[in-house]
């Protein structure tokens, strides 16, 4: 709700919409109802305010929401992209977790509430990552990388890039040019990034270049900037994926067959009656935001490279009114992130001072 409001009224508006309830005969109870919307309005009435940092280098950076776009839209606010744009040439904001997820959430979701279209689309792509895509190695958090991942393979390299192909393809059918910043690491070779960039131009980017702003700073992402900013002053058609007035089983497929690969889609009773319940409330010509595995294209996160032939599942399918969108739930999802066995909050105190401790 907060990323997604215009002003503080919006924020109003949509609080108050938030459905708390269903009453015997069907219909939505909101907050609104409850008299609540005004309460919670004043305890987010700061919240709203987008912050206000900058990079090492003294570029001003807006840091402002950003759900998981796993289980939500995966974007920061409208709010900081509105500022951002009305203060310089070009504004960069991030839609997270890959073109099948972030991005189309970005595009079918958060442009149409803002209003504001998007030039040009930077696809972040890594040598291991798509190495990794190849299902010759697995991967385990918190234990070291698989040898293979961080030395010479082109075979698998190729193999994987085919998860690449499909987000670059995903981009396009957005109607907009692509650009694939290669985010280098030093175990890399310039035969994997030269790779990288002929399949990348064959999928129909308009340039492929290696990065290393991570260790040499602004200078280090120059060649992609220039990419981009001869990709944003060229043509683009941007669209989006679906239009609103169809049926919401017809949005969901949309996004399955086209932006997943998915042959078919299979609902489950519940998901069924609960298309059939937000329908009948009057919220089915809102978008759909997917929940899914962001491991994956698919709702397999074993499923690696570019899966095709599969059926998606959706097993359950929920409303977020004031947000404003609806979302199934793709396979087994949890619905809030999961913290680890350790959560950095454990270690978090005040000391003898009322100093607080433990932050990093």
């Amino acid at each position: 709700v907060l990323a997604l409001c215009k002003d503080i009224h919006d924020l109003r508006a949509r609080l108050g919409k938030i459905i708390v309830a269903q009453d015997v005969e069907g219909s939505p109870i909101t907050s609104e109802q409850m008299r609540a919307a005004g309460a919670m309005t004043v305890l987010l009435r700061d919240a709203i305010k987008p912050n206000l940092m900058q990079t090492l280098e003294g570029t001003p950076a807006l840091v402002h929401c950003g759900p998981f776009a796993n289980i939500a839209h995966g974007n920061s606010s409208i709010l900081a992209d509105y500022i951002g744009i009305k203060s310089t040439e070009f504004l960069i904001t991030e839609a997270g977790f890959g073109a099948d997820m972030g991005f189309e959430k970005f595009c079918d979701i958060k442009c149409r509430m803002s209003g504001l279209t998007p030039d040009v689309a930077v696809v972040v792509a890594t040598v291991r990552a798509l190495k990794m895509h190849s299902g010759r190695f697995k991967i385990v958090a918190g234990k070291p990388l698989d040898p293979g991942l961080t030395t010479e393979n082109l075979e698998a390299l190729e193999e994987g890039a085919a998860n690449l192909v499909a987000q670059i393809e995903n981009v396009r059918k957005m109607g907009l040019p692509a650009v694939v910043a290669i985010n280098a690491f030093p175990t890399d070779t310039e035969a994997e990034w030269a790779l990288i960039e002929k399949v990348a131009r064959a999928a129909g980017a308009v340039a492929a270049t290696p990065t290393t702003h991570y260790a040499d700073g602004g200078k280090g992402a120059i060649d992609m900037a220039r990419a981009v900013v001869e990709a944003a002053n060229g043509p683009s058609n941007f669209h989006f994926l679906y239009p609103l007035d169809i049926s919401i089983k017809a949005k969901i497929e949309a996004i399955a067959t086209q932006m997943y690969g998915a042959q078919d889609v299979e609902y489950s009773e519940t998901a069924e009656s609960r298309i059939g319940s937000i329908a009948r409330m009057g919220y089915g010509g809102l978008p759909v935001c997917m929940a899914k595995t962001h491991l994956s294209l698919s709702h397999d996160p074993k499923l690696k490279g570019r899966p095709t032939g599969f059926t998606l599942p959706v097993r359950d399918v929920r409303l977020s009114a004031g947000a404003g969108f609806i979302y199934p739930l793709c396979g087994e999802m949890m619905t809030m992130p999961g913290l680890p066995s350790d959560p950095a909050g454990t270690h978090m105190d005040i000391d003898e001072d009322g100093n607080v401790v433990g932050l990093h």
